[in-house]
């Protein structure tokens, strides 16, 4: 079975919900991913030990002001 617990708004309690439903299934076999950019933190509420860390990032392009035409304005 897969769940997702989601909501556009903020503070709706989301990760309570998520973390609450995940640590009443048999833990071996739960998976939860904590996808909020700005303050994911489920593992506040499940306390998990990690095997790995990893760090993610993304590229920023840079923008050649003085080639830009604005769309065509």
């Amino acid at each position: 079975m897969r769940v997702a617990v989601a909501s556009g708004k903020g503070g709706t309690g989301k990760t309570t919900v998520a973390t609450s439903l995940a640590l009443s299934l048999d833990v071996s076999r739960t998976l939860v991913l904590d996808c909020d950019v700005e303050a994911p933190n489920a593992h506040l509420f499940l306390a998990p030990t990690f095997e790995w860390r990893e760090e993610v990032g993304i590229l920023i392009p840079e923008v050649d002001e003085s080639r830009c035409t604005f769309c065509g304005r």
